[in-house]
């Protein structure tokens, strides 16, 4: 039987894409934008709660948003019209983005001016999860709907997550959801995590959200 070798690429790839996203973030630091990647899975309200955020924050901080799909620019033109630079990243099929992608993603989007630049990520709780895009925080959202047990079923998301935001609480009477279960599976993720229940729809929570974000920017700026 002849010789082999096993290469180990899975391995390879995050080491390299690692560096990379640091490379990323502190470049990011010396301009001083903020960029947040922003997860969840579909249907979970990512792009009302985005809606929500911007129309908190326009007014006090500069942002930028790029939409990630596999194809369409539904988002982009929905957060478009909010009065912010938006763009739209197809990816090809690929299910996430990674620190290269990100990066030229920043760049269509020219963030000289921004305090902050926000990624909405492709809608998946696995693919996402694996890849530093570089970020200084993550942030996810989870739905009532998608039931309190999630932190369970994937725990790579929730563990990389600073926050993870709640959403369509709303919900909560038609729903087998225990917030106080769900909140205890997520910190037993990510001890870390900051948990906060919102309502995109009606706004319920959304400043609770936008003053932590708008802390964090700051903070990142100082």
């Amino acid at each position: 039987m002849g010789e082999f070798r096993v290469l180990e690429i899975k391995q390879s790839v995050f080491a390299d894409n690692d560096k990379r996203a640091q490379e990323l973030r502190d470049e990011l630091k010396e301009k001083k934008v903020f960029l947040l990647n922003l997860m969840s899975s579909p249907g979970s309200g990512k792009t009302t709660t985005l809606s929500r955020t911007i129309e908190q924050l326009k007014d006090e901080l500069k942002i930028g948003v790029m939409e990630a799909d596999i194809d369409s620019d539904v988002d982009a033109e929905t957060i478009s019209n909010l009065g912010v630079r938006a763009i739209q990243l197809h990816t090809g099929g690929m299910c996430h983005l990674d620190a290269d992608m990100t990066r030229q993603g920043l760049e269509g989007l020219k963030t000289g001016d921004l305090d902050l630049a926000i990624l909405e990520n492709v809608g998946n709780l696995v693919c996402p999860a694996e890849f530093d895009t570089g970020a200084v925080k993550n942030a996810m959202i989870l739905s009532v709907p998608e039931g309190d047990d999630k932190p369970l079923k994937y725990p790579l998301m929730f563990s990389i997550c600073d926050v993870v935001l709640i959403n369509k609480i709303d919900v909560l009477p038609y729903f087998d959801f225990d917030m106080e279960k769900c909140r205890k599976n997520i910190l037993m993720r990510n001890p870390n995590a900051k948990v906060i229940p919102i309502c995109a729809r009606t706004g319920e929570g959304i400043e609770e959200w936008t003053n932590w974000l708008k802390e964090e920017v700051r903070g990142w700026q100082s």
